[in-house]
Protein backbone atom coordinates (compact mmCIF):
# COMPACT_ATOMS: atom_id res chain seq x y z
CA UNK A 1 0.00 0.00 0.00
CA UNK A 2 1.46 3.31 -1.06
CA UNK A 3 2.24 5.85 1.32
CA UNK A 4 -0.31 9.69 1.24
CA UNK A 5 2.79 11.58 -0.45
CA UNK A 6 4.86 13.78 1.59
CA UNK A 7 6.70 16.90 0.23
CA UNK A 8 8.40 16.07 -2.62
CA UNK A 9 11.82 15.44 -2.54
CA UNK A 10 14.32 14.28 -4.82
CA UNK A 11 15.90 11.86 -2.07
CA UNK A 12 19.10 10.00 -2.84
CA UNK A 13 22.11 9.30 -0.90
CA UNK A 14 25.07 6.93 -0.69
CA UNK A 15 24.75 3.19 0.81
CA UNK A 16 27.59 2.88 2.31
CA UNK A 17 26.87 3.92 5.25
CA UNK A 18 24.49 0.45 5.64
CA UNK A 19 26.38 -2.23 3.26
CA UNK A 20 29.16 -2.64 0.72
CA UNK A 21 27.06 -1.84 -2.71
CA UNK A 22 28.12 -5.36 -3.96
CA UNK A 23 26.01 -6.73 -0.79
CA UNK A 24 23.11 -4.76 -1.50
CA UNK A 25 23.03 -5.44 -5.13
CA UNK A 26 23.16 -8.83 -4.37
CA UNK A 27 20.35 -8.80 -2.42
CA UNK A 28 17.79 -6.74 -5.23
CA UNK A 29 18.94 -9.94 -7.57
CA UNK A 30 18.25 -12.27 -4.68
CA UNK A 31 14.66 -10.18 -4.80
CA UNK A 32 14.04 -9.73 -8.54
CA UNK A 33 14.48 -13.94 -9.12
CA UNK A 34 11.89 -14.70 -6.52
CA UNK A 35 9.71 -12.55 -8.19
CA UNK A 36 10.37 -13.74 -11.40
CA UNK A 37 10.21 -17.42 -10.31
CA UNK A 38 6.44 -17.81 -8.27
CA UNK A 39 6.55 -14.04 -6.12
CA UNK A 40 4.61 -11.63 -8.41
CA UNK A 41 2.20 -14.22 -9.38
CA UNK A 42 0.79 -14.12 -5.94
CA UNK A 43 -1.15 -10.86 -6.66
CA UNK A 44 -1.61 -10.94 -10.71
CA UNK A 45 -4.81 -10.44 -10.48
CA UNK A 46 -4.44 -6.80 -9.76
CA UNK A 47 -4.97 -5.11 -13.36
CA UNK A 48 -2.25 -2.58 -13.16
CA UNK A 49 0.26 -5.34 -13.61
CA UNK A 50 -0.51 -5.94 -16.88
CA UNK A 51 -0.70 -1.86 -18.22
CA UNK A 52 2.59 0.25 -19.13
CA UNK A 53 0.16 2.61 -19.81
CA UNK A 54 1.89 5.90 -17.69
CA UNK A 55 -1.70 7.29 -17.22
CA UNK A 56 -3.20 4.06 -15.93
CA UNK A 57 -0.10 3.78 -13.66
CA UNK A 58 -0.43 7.02 -12.48
CA UNK A 59 -4.22 5.97 -11.57
CA UNK A 60 -3.69 3.24 -9.77
CA UNK A 61 -0.97 4.43 -7.50
CA UNK A 62 -3.34 7.68 -6.65
CA UNK A 63 -6.14 5.42 -5.83
CA UNK A 64 -4.12 2.92 -3.63
CA UNK A 65 -2.44 5.65 -1.29
CA UNK A 66 -3.67 4.74 2.25
CA UNK A 67 -6.05 1.84 0.87
CA UNK A 68 -5.88 -1.37 0.46
CA UNK A 69 -5.64 -2.82 -3.11
CA UNK A 70 -8.52 -5.01 -2.95
CA UNK A 71 -10.95 -1.72 -3.06
CA UNK A 72 -8.41 -0.53 -5.38
CA UNK A 73 -9.53 -2.98 -8.46
CA UNK A 74 -13.01 -2.10 -9.11
CA UNK A 75 -12.86 1.83 -8.47
CA UNK A 76 -9.20 1.92 -11.23
CA UNK A 77 -11.57 0.43 -13.98
CA UNK A 78 -14.61 2.69 -13.06
CA UNK A 79 -12.40 5.42 -13.13
CA UNK A 80 -10.54 4.31 -16.72
CA UNK A 81 -13.73 3.58 -18.42
CA UNK A 82 -14.83 7.27 -17.42
CA UNK A 83 -11.39 9.38 -18.50
CA UNK A 84 -9.13 6.89 -20.39
CA UNK A 85 -6.40 9.46 -20.63
CA UNK A 86 -5.57 12.90 -19.50
CA UNK A 87 -7.35 14.40 -21.78
CA UNK A 88 -10.68 13.04 -20.75
CA UNK A 89 -10.07 13.86 -17.48
CA UNK A 90 -9.08 17.48 -17.95
CA UNK A 91 -11.71 18.33 -20.10
CA UNK A 92 -14.37 17.27 -17.40
CA UNK A 93 -15.40 19.64 -14.66
CA UNK A 94 -14.04 18.60 -10.71
CA UNK A 95 -17.40 16.99 -9.70
CA UNK A 96 -17.34 14.51 -11.89
CA UNK A 97 -13.85 13.42 -11.42
CA UNK A 98 -15.26 13.07 -7.52
CA UNK A 99 -18.19 11.06 -8.28
CA UNK A 100 -15.91 8.43 -10.46
CA UNK A 101 -14.18 8.50 -6.92
CA UNK A 102 -17.22 7.39 -4.84
CA UNK A 103 -16.05 5.04 -2.29
CA UNK A 104 -12.50 5.85 -2.28
CA UNK A 105 -12.23 8.47 0.23
CA UNK A 106 -9.44 10.66 0.93
CA UNK A 107 -11.02 13.36 -1.79
CA UNK A 108 -8.06 15.53 -2.07
CA UNK A 109 -6.22 12.39 -4.09
CA UNK A 110 -9.14 12.93 -6.76
CA UNK A 111 -9.23 17.05 -6.59
CA UNK A 112 -4.92 16.21 -7.11
CA UNK A 113 -5.15 14.00 -10.01
CA UNK A 114 -7.90 16.16 -11.68
CA UNK A 115 -5.60 19.30 -11.66
CA UNK A 116 -2.35 16.98 -12.92
CA UNK A 117 -4.59 15.96 -15.80
CA UNK A 118 -4.76 19.89 -16.78
CA UNK A 119 -1.09 20.28 -15.82
CA UNK A 120 -0.25 17.08 -18.48
CA UNK A 121 -2.39 18.39 -21.48
CA UNK A 122 -0.98 22.05 -20.60
CA UNK A 123 2.14 21.33 -20.42
CA UNK A 124 3.31 18.65 -21.71
CA UNK A 125 1.32 17.76 -24.53
CA UNK A 126 -1.34 15.30 -23.17
CA UNK A 127 1.31 12.87 -21.93
CA UNK A 128 2.56 11.76 -19.03
CA UNK A 129 5.92 12.90 -18.23
CA UNK A 130 8.89 10.02 -17.63
CA UNK A 131 10.92 12.60 -16.31
CA UNK A 132 11.52 12.50 -12.65
CA UNK A 133 11.65 16.19 -11.87
CA UNK A 134 8.71 16.86 -14.24
CA UNK A 135 6.76 14.20 -12.48
CA UNK A 136 7.42 15.92 -9.07
CA UNK A 137 6.01 18.90 -10.66
CA UNK A 138 2.97 17.67 -10.99
CA UNK A 139 0.27 18.29 -7.70
CA UNK A 140 0.24 15.90 -5.27
CA UNK A 141 2.72 13.79 -7.22
CA UNK A 142 5.60 13.10 -4.75
CA UNK A 143 8.78 10.63 -4.84
CA UNK A 144 7.17 7.30 -4.63
CA UNK A 145 4.47 8.24 -7.00
CA UNK A 146 7.16 9.66 -9.33
CA UNK A 147 9.16 6.39 -9.01
CA UNK A 148 6.34 4.22 -9.21
CA UNK A 149 5.56 5.75 -12.99
CA UNK A 150 9.16 5.70 -13.49
CA UNK A 151 9.62 1.99 -12.96
CA UNK A 152 5.95 0.80 -13.76
CA UNK A 153 5.34 2.56 -17.24
CA UNK A 154 8.79 3.28 -18.80
CA UNK A 155 10.51 0.47 -16.80
CA UNK A 156 13.41 2.79 -15.38
CA UNK A 157 16.06 1.29 -13.42
CA UNK A 158 14.70 3.00 -10.15
CA UNK A 159 13.50 1.77 -6.76
CA UNK A 160 10.36 2.65 -5.18
CA UNK A 161 9.49 3.06 -1.30
CA UNK A 162 5.73 1.94 -0.12
CA UNK A 163 5.28 0.77 3.31
CA UNK A 164 5.48 -2.91 2.26
CA UNK A 165 9.42 -1.97 0.31
CA UNK A 166 10.19 -0.01 3.86
CA UNK A 167 9.62 -2.99 5.95
CA UNK A 168 12.53 -5.24 3.71
CA UNK A 169 14.73 -2.50 3.79
CA UNK A 170 14.70 -1.86 7.29
CA UNK A 171 15.07 -5.23 8.37
CA UNK A 172 16.63 -7.25 5.59
CA UNK A 173 19.11 -4.88 4.30
CA UNK A 174 19.70 -2.00 6.84
CA UNK A 175 18.89 -3.74 10.19
CA UNK A 176 17.54 -0.31 11.85
CA UNK A 177 15.40 2.40 10.86
CA UNK A 178 16.36 4.40 7.87
CA UNK A 179 15.60 7.87 7.08
CA UNK A 180 13.91 8.59 3.80
CA UNK A 181 16.96 9.33 1.52
CA UNK A 182 18.84 6.23 2.85
CA UNK A 183 16.09 4.04 1.94
CA UNK A 184 15.79 5.64 -1.70
CA UNK A 185 19.75 4.96 -2.27
CA UNK A 186 19.57 1.35 -0.91
CA UNK A 187 16.64 0.61 -3.35
CA UNK A 188 17.93 2.25 -6.17
CA UNK A 189 21.38 0.30 -5.50
CA UNK A 190 18.94 -3.15 -4.95
CA UNK A 191 17.64 -2.68 -8.63
CA UNK A 192 19.28 -5.42 -11.15
CA UNK A 193 20.15 -3.39 -14.41
CA UNK A 194 17.49 -3.46 -16.71
CA UNK A 195 14.95 -4.78 -14.17
CA UNK A 196 13.21 -1.98 -13.12
CA UNK A 197 9.31 -3.60 -13.02
CA UNK A 198 10.27 -6.81 -12.57
CA UNK A 199 11.94 -5.87 -9.33
CA UNK A 200 9.63 -2.78 -8.11
CA UNK A 201 6.92 -5.44 -8.08
CA UNK A 202 9.11 -8.14 -6.11
CA UNK A 203 10.02 -6.07 -3.81
CA UNK A 204 6.39 -5.01 -3.31
CA UNK A 205 5.44 -8.21 -3.14
CA UNK A 206 7.83 -8.94 -0.77
CA UNK A 207 6.65 -6.80 1.88
CA UNK A 208 2.72 -7.62 1.22
CA UNK A 209 3.34 -11.42 1.60
CA UNK A 210 6.41 -12.75 3.15
CA UNK A 211 7.63 -9.36 5.32
CA UNK A 212 4.49 -8.56 6.98
CA UNK A 213 3.91 -6.55 9.72
CA UNK A 214 2.80 -8.69 12.26
CA UNK A 215 3.55 -12.15 11.43
CA UNK A 216 6.55 -12.31 8.85
CA UNK A 217 7.53 -15.37 6.91
CA UNK A 218 11.41 -15.71 7.43
CA UNK A 219 11.99 -19.22 5.82
CA UNK A 220 9.80 -18.21 2.42
CA UNK A 221 12.07 -15.42 2.43
CA UNK A 222 14.62 -15.29 -0.47
CA UNK A 223 16.72 -12.50 1.95
CA UNK A 224 16.46 -14.97 5.08
CA UNK A 225 20.30 -16.11 4.81
CA UNK A 226 21.27 -12.27 4.41
CA UNK A 227 18.23 -9.99 6.50
CA UNK A 228 20.16 -8.36 9.61
CA UNK A 229 17.20 -8.64 11.61
CA UNK A 230 16.34 -12.40 11.29
CA UNK A 231 19.85 -12.72 12.14
CA UNK A 232 20.04 -10.97 15.00
CA UNK A 233 17.32 -13.62 16.07
CA UNK A 234 14.63 -10.26 15.32
CA UNK A 235 15.03 -8.47 18.49
CA UNK A 236 12.88 -5.48 19.85
CA UNK A 237 12.27 -3.35 18.11
CA UNK A 238 10.92 -4.21 15.05
CA UNK A 239 13.16 -1.73 12.80
CA UNK A 240 10.37 -1.56 10.84
CA UNK A 241 8.43 1.09 13.40
CA UNK A 242 9.87 4.34 12.59
CA UNK A 243 11.36 3.66 9.21
CA UNK A 244 10.97 5.22 6.05
CA UNK A 245 8.14 4.61 4.01
CA UNK A 246 6.41 2.64 6.85
CA UNK A 247 3.31 3.39 7.40
CA UNK A 248 1.44 4.74 11.59
CA UNK A 249 -1.44 3.63 12.64
CA UNK A 250 -4.03 6.36 11.31
CA UNK A 251 -6.49 8.57 13.82
CA UNK A 252 -9.41 7.10 14.79
CA UNK A 253 -12.20 7.12 11.48
CA UNK A 254 -15.48 7.25 13.28
CA UNK A 255 -16.57 10.26 14.48
CA UNK A 256 -13.91 12.36 12.77
CA UNK A 257 -13.81 15.13 10.73
CA UNK A 258 -12.49 13.10 7.68
CA UNK A 259 -15.71 11.15 8.40
CA UNK A 260 -18.16 14.18 8.02
CA UNK A 261 -16.34 15.11 5.05
CA UNK A 262 -16.55 11.79 3.53
CA UNK A 263 -20.38 11.66 4.29
CA UNK A 264 -20.95 15.35 2.73
CA UNK A 265 -19.01 15.12 -0.34
CA UNK A 266 -21.42 11.69 -0.77
CA UNK A 267 -24.80 13.70 -0.19
CA UNK A 268 -23.63 15.73 -2.81
CA UNK A 269 -22.52 13.08 -5.30
CA UNK A 270 -26.60 12.87 -5.66
CA UNK A 271 -26.85 16.74 -5.86
CA UNK A 272 -27.04 20.08 -3.97
CA UNK A 273 -27.51 19.96 -0.01
CA UNK A 274 -29.46 23.24 0.45
CA UNK A 275 -27.95 25.12 3.72
CA UNK A 276 -30.19 24.12 6.39
CA UNK A 277 -29.42 20.54 5.51
CA UNK A 278 -25.84 20.25 5.67
CA UNK A 279 -25.61 19.29 9.12
CA UNK A 280 -27.54 16.37 8.43
CA UNK A 281 -25.66 15.31 5.89
CA UNK A 282 -22.24 15.42 7.78
CA UNK A 283 -23.96 13.12 10.41
CA UNK A 284 -23.83 16.17 13.03
CA UNK A 285 -27.56 17.16 13.19
CA UNK A 286 -27.25 18.34 16.98
CA UNK A 287 -23.73 20.18 15.49
CA UNK A 288 -24.22 22.84 12.31
CA UNK A 289 -21.14 24.33 13.80
CA UNK A 290 -19.22 21.62 13.00
CA UNK A 291 -20.79 21.28 9.90
CA UNK A 292 -20.12 24.22 8.81
CA UNK A 293 -16.44 24.37 9.55
CA UNK A 294 -16.09 21.26 7.54
CA UNK A 295 -18.10 22.24 5.05
CA UNK A 296 -15.89 25.48 4.74
CA UNK A 297 -12.97 23.41 4.85
CA UNK A 298 -13.94 21.41 1.36
CA UNK A 299 -14.92 24.71 0.25
CA UNK A 300 -11.22 26.55 0.46
CA UNK A 301 -9.93 23.21 -1.04
CA UNK A 302 -12.23 23.78 -4.15
CA UNK A 303 -14.24 20.45 -3.58
CA UNK A 304 -17.35 21.89 -2.90
CA UNK A 305 -19.00 25.82 -3.94
CA UNK A 306 -21.79 27.28 -2.62
CA UNK A 307 -24.22 29.28 -4.30
CA UNK A 308 -26.12 33.09 -2.90
CA UNK A 309 -28.35 30.74 -0.73
CA UNK A 310 -25.52 28.83 0.97
CA UNK A 311 -26.39 25.87 -0.71
CA UNK A 312 -23.22 23.29 -1.55
CA UNK A 313 -22.72 21.39 -4.96
CA UNK A 314 -20.05 19.61 -6.39
CA UNK A 315 -17.79 21.79 -8.41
Amino acid sequence: MPPAERPRSRASATVRAVRPVPQVRAAGAAVEAWGSAHGTSRRDEFPWRHTRDPWAVLVSETLAQQTQLSRVVPAYHRFLDRFPTPATCAASPLGDVLRAWEGMGYNRRARNLHVTAREVVDRHGGAVPDDLDALLALPGVGPYTARAVLAFAFGRDVGVVDTNAGRVLARAVAGRPVRPAEAQGLVDAMVPPGRGWSFGQALLDLGATVCTSRAPDCPACPLRRRCRWALAGRPDPDPARGSAGVSVAQSRFAGSDRQGRGRLIAALRAGPVGADAVAAAAGWADDPARADRVLRGLEAEGLVVRDGHGAARLP
